[in-house]
């Protein structure tokens, strides 16, 4: 029994705490609002991929390398190279459409391909060599919230943009940038308002990005980030 209400006590406190995090964050949606610092120095580049820590829905992205393996057949084996048509060129298929497919779907398109003139039954491997691209993550009081693909430079306000601006409920003074960095997630807030006038510079963004955009419509936004987000010391090294 001691255990059960020891478990129900921490199972509230976690839920006390998030529902205090996200009126601290939510607070205001004309101002900054939000306890993450901004401004800050060293927010820089996040963690390289790796395919060691690639999700297995990863999705393909131009100029990722790929490793395809076709089960005895070594003129079609080797390491491949999306390009920036989405495509990779292969011995007797030609083009094959790679980009937002994830290895599974790929390696049943070649399949499909190459049974249909060549061979019979193949059995195809495919894998991620290098991961150079992938998606960023809109969410809060943006019109559109989802993913995005994020293939070279990107900007925040273009970010923004891509999710077809802020909603009517947005308060532009609190965008939250979450990054991996060290292997370690980081946080930091940024005011549109001001980079929009030029008072402070737009900051590049990049794959793996969770930006989330504070207003009245961000809660729901909020409790998805802190489910994998631990709720102390968000920008202090975790």
């Amino acid at each position: 029994m001691a255990s059960m209400i020891g478990a129900l006590w921490i199972g509230c406190l976690r839920v006390v705490g998030a529902f205090l995090f996200m009126i601290a964050v939510t607070a205001c949606t004309s101002s900054r609002g939000s306890d993450i610092p901004y401004d800050v120095a060293g927010f820089g580049e996040p963690d390289a991929p790796s395919a060691t820590r690639l999700a297995s829905d990863y999705r393909i992205a131009p100029l990722d390398k790929l490793s395809i393996n076709v089960f005895q057949v070594k003129d079609l084996s080797g390491e491949y190279q999306v390009d920036l048509t989405g495509n990779i060129a292969m011995p007797l298929i030609g083009n094959i459409p790679a980009v937002d497919r994830t290895t599974q779907e790929l390696q049943e398109e070649l399949k499909v391909a190459l049974s249909k003139k060549y061979l019979k039954d193949p059995d195809v491997t495919v894998g991620i060599l290098e991961a150079t691209g992938s998606t960023l993550t809109l969410e809060g009081s943006i019109n559109k919230p989802g993913l995005y693909p994020a293939f070279g430079k990107l900007t925040l306000v273009q970010a923004v943009a891509m999710g077809g601006g802020l909603d009517e409920f947005a308060n532009p003074k609190t965008v939250v940038v979450f990054r991996q960095v060290d292997g370690k997630r980081m946080a930091a807030a940024f005011d549109l308002t001001t980079i929009r006038k030029g008072e402070d510079p737009d900051p590049e963004v990049y794959r793996g990005d969770i930006i989330v955009v504070d207003g009245s419509n961000t809660k729901r936004a909020w409790r998805n980030v802190i489910q994998s987000v631990p709720l102390l010391g968000l920008f202090r090294p975790i």
